[in-house]
């Protein structure tokens, strides 16, 4: 299932919930299972617009996570901060099933990736 942004931290990292992919078809994994993995995780882009370097994991159904990064330790970090916020998320719903506000989930993205970024360290956006 997606994963929701239900706090700031999500959203320091995230320009968006964190996607689900669909489930392959009986085709689709019978014929070219690999490459249809990847063809649903660039479905799920596409089919938010989300900027893969904005929002860089994705969680292939019934298979795992798959991040992304500017290097392979960007990606690394990506998957570290998915488990965390993944984890929140969880206890969260078991408190609350209100999302985060867009307007503050978007004040807390734009502050640190926006064109007029001001948190965090230069580099960091």
């Amino acid at each position: 299932m997606d994963i929701e942004a239900y706090g700031t931290t999500h959203a320091d990292s995230f320009e968006d919930k964190i996607h689900c992919t669909r489930n392959l078809t009986m085709e689709e994994i019978d014929e070219g299972y690999e490459m249809n993995t990847g063809k649903v995780i660039v479905e799920t882009f596409e089919k938010y617009h989300n900027d893969i370097l904005l929002n860089p994991a994705v969680l292939a159904k019934s298979h795992g996570l798959f991040t992304f990064g500017k290097s392979g330790m960007d990606a690394v970090n990506n998957a570290v901060i998915t488990e965390q916020v993944s984890e929140m998320a969880f206890y969260t719903q078991m408190v609350s099933k209100e999302p985060i506000a867009k307007e503050l989930f978007k004040k807390h993205n734009e502050r640190k990736h926006g064109d007029n970024a001001y948190y965090g360290q230069k580099g960091d956006h």
